[in-house]
């Protein structure tokens, strides 16, 4: 596992001023990725599975429209563009003055920008996330204490992200590792390429996202008198209205977590049946593009460093495994509670 990443205490109790949520609260599970260099046996983003030897490589075998993007690249294109990203930034950073690119990072760069060709064939699938039960609280199938997340780094007809492909096993199984496995020769963007990530799991009180409320709790939760015990100050440090306070704030959090809610940020909540056996399914994975943004930075670890020197690769931008859907969106994958090995659901409200 990673650094130890602890999230502040709530501004205040919202279930004091309204008792009605109390029944609601969930535990949710933040993930904090951070950089790192996971092996088979960690839990991460982006890093080798602990998949067999003697079970095939899962591909993508449905078409990809070459219209959608103008340039590909390799994964190996993207860490290379990456690593010489990062070179220059820490150079800039103990350097104001030092040159923007070297000769070498720019002969790189301008390589790397014309792409590489097309590919029509099946796409090996990459992996996004490795989950052991011992680190993670997840609900597995009896038999398994391992989830495995891998997707298809391209979008597909009927939804704008990659395709997700779980699988779920017992890691005292898996005694002969492949050391291997394929990789896509092209991604349609590199913010489909995971940084390998080290998790530093951490269980959080979660409420209900507003959409979720019943229409009299909304209409309380918008009511400025029911906040009036609240010190002004206090309040006014973290919103300008109620719906924003209780949004950002004290309901969902933001970021890489399992269990929970589900989160509602541009679309009314809609029904979720298992497509096997029809039962509500519950959230998962949520895959974010970023862990926090302007409306959540009461979620900000304590521990989080500020200025970090030299800063993780995404520090900046609040996104360390550099992954990004649509712009900022996140994928919450949801499970079946009645047998997770059952389809599981996609969303990206």
């Amino acid at each position: 596992m990673n650094a130890i990443f602890t999230t502040p205490p709530r501004p205040f109790d919202v279930t004091a001023l309204f008792p009605q949520l109390a029944p609601l609260a969930r535990t949710a599970t933040r993930l904090h990725p951070r950089p790192g260099s996971p092996t088979v046996h960690d839990s991460s983003v982006g890093g080798p599975l602990l998949w067999p030897a003697d079970e095939p490589w899962p591909s993508c075998e449905e078409p990809h429209d070459s219209r959608v993007t103008r340039v590909v690249h390799s994964p190996d294109d993207v860490r290379l563009l990456r690593r010489v990203r990062a070179a220059a930034a820490e150079r800039l950073r103990l350097d104001p003055e030092a040159p923007q690119w070297t000769p070498e990072e720019r002969e790189t760069w301008e390589r790397i920008k014309v792409g590489r060709p097309w590919f029509d064939g099946p796409i090996p699938l990459l992996p996004v996330a490795q989950l052991y039960a011992r680190d993670v609280p997840f609900p597995c199938p009896p038999d398994a204490d391992l989830l495995q997340v891998l997707w298809c780094p391209f979008d597909h007809e009927e939804a704008a992200h990659p395709r997700t492909a779980l699988f779920w096993r017992s890691s005292a199984t898996v005694t002969d590792v492949l050391d291997a496995p394929p990789e896509p020769p092209v991604v349609q963007q590199d913010c489909y390429l995971p940084e390998p990530c080290l998790f530093s799991p951490e269980q959080v009180t979660e409420l209900p996202n507003p959409r979720e409320l019943d229409k009299e709790l909304r209409d309380q939760l918008d009511d400025m008198s029911r906040w009036e015990t609240i010190d002004p100050a206090r309040y006014n440090t973290y919103a300008d209205d109620p719906g924003e306070l209780y949004l950002n704030n004290l309901s969902t959090a933001p970021g890489w977590k399992t269990g929970g809610w589900s989160s509602w940020p541009r679309t009314d909540p809609r029904p979720r049946p298992c497509p096997e056996c029809g039962t509500e399914q519950v959230p998962l994975l949520t895959i974010a593009s970023w862990e926090w943004d302007g409306g959540s930075e009461t979620w900000i670890a304590e521990e989080e460093p500020a200025n970090p020197a030299p800063p993780p690769l995404g520090a900046q931008d609040c996104n360390f495994t550099l992954i990004d859907i649509i712009g900022g969106y996140d994928l919450q994958l949801h499970a079946c509670p009645a047998s997770p090995d059952h389809p599981h659901i996609e969303l990206m409200p």
